[in-house]
C-alpha cells in the first residue's frame, strides 16, 4: 500500500506568475494578512533589506518624483511653443504686410538680424516656380541638380541641417555670403520640394545637430504661400 507520501497529490510549485495572479484575484490579502506584511524584508542596494512597507512607500515617493519632473516638463514645453507661437505669428504679420517680394525678403533678413544672426535667404528650386528671365526674381533661382549633392551629403531623408556648410557647398546656396560659420537649412513646402530657406550664423557652433528644429519646420511651411503673392508655381 503507497504511504501517505506517495499517495498525495503532485503538489503545484509556485513561480512569479502564480504568485501575482493569486494576489490580484485576492486583493485583500494584503489587509488579512497585515502582521505578516510588516514583517517581511525585501532586498535592497544599500542598506542590505528593508520592510516591504518601506519599500512600498519609497517606490511611491520615486513615483511621484517622476510625475512632478514630467508635469515640469509639460509646462516648460507648454511655455516654449507659446512664446514659439507669438514669435512666428508676429513675423508672419511682418511678412504678410510687405508691399514686394524684396520688401518681404527684406523684412525676413531684418528679423534675423535682430536675433543676432548674419542673415536669412530664400532661393527657390527653378523647376517649380517661374523665376526665369525675363522675371526680376531670377537671383533666387536654385538648380535642384546642383543642390542634390548637398542634400544627400548634409540632409538625407531629413528636411532641416543644422551646421557647417563647407566651400563648395556654400557656393551653391549663398554664393554671395562671407564669413558663415553655421546654418540651419531647411527644405520648404510640405513635400519638401519647392526650395531652401536659410539662417546663417557667423558662429561656427551656433547652429549644431541635436538642436530643435521646429521653428524652422513652420517657417518652412508658411513661407510658400507668402511668395506666391510674388511668384507664380510651376
Amino acid at each position: 500500500m503507497k504511504n501517505a507520501e506517495e499517495q498525495q497529490d503532485t503538489v503545484l510549485q509556485l513561480d512569479d506568475n502564480a504568485v501575482a495572479e493569486y494576489l490580484l484575484r485576492h486583493p485583500d490579502f494584503f489587509i488579512r494578512h497585515a502582521h505578516q506584511v510588516e514583517q517581511m524584508q525585501v532586498p535592497h542596494p544599500v542598506r542590505g533589506s528593508v520592510s516591504l512597507v518601506e519599500w512600498h512607500m519609497a517606490r511611491s515617493r520615486h513615483h511621484i518624483s517622476l510625475l512632478e519632473e514630467n508635469m515640469t516638463l509639460l509646462m516648460e514645453q507648454a511655455n516654449a511653443n507659446e512664446g514659439l507661437f507669438y514669435r512666428l505669428l508676429k513675423l508672419q504679420g511682418r511678412l504678410a504686410s510687405a508691399t514686394s517680394l524684396q520688401d518681404m525678403l527684406n523684412r525676413l533678413h531684418r528679423w534675423a538680424r535682430e536675433m543676432g544672426l548674419a542673415g536669412a535667404n530664400v532661393r527657390l528650386f527653378a523647376d517649380r516656380w517661374r523665376i526665369g528671365a525675363p522675371s526680376d526674381f531670377t537671383h533666387l533661382a536654385l538648380n535642384r541638380q546642383a543642390f542634390e549633392p548637398l542634400r544627400i551629403q548634409r540632409l538625407g531623408d531629413k528636411q532641416h541641417y543644422l551646421g557647417p556648410l563647407n566651400g563648395p557647398e556654400l557656393l551653391v546656396v549663398l554664393p554671395q555670403a562671407k564669413a558663415i560659420g553655421s546654418v540651419a537649412l531647411s527644405l520648404m513646402g510640405s513635400e519638401a520640394d519647392l526650395g531652401v530657406l536659410l539662417f546663417s550664423s557667423r558662429d561656427a557652433q551656433h547652429y549644431q545637430e541635436g538642436q530643435g528644429t521646429q521653428l524652422l519646420h513652420e517657417l518652412a511651411l508658411m513661407l510658400p504661400d507668402l511668395l506666391e503673392r510674388w511668384i507664380e508655381r510651376v
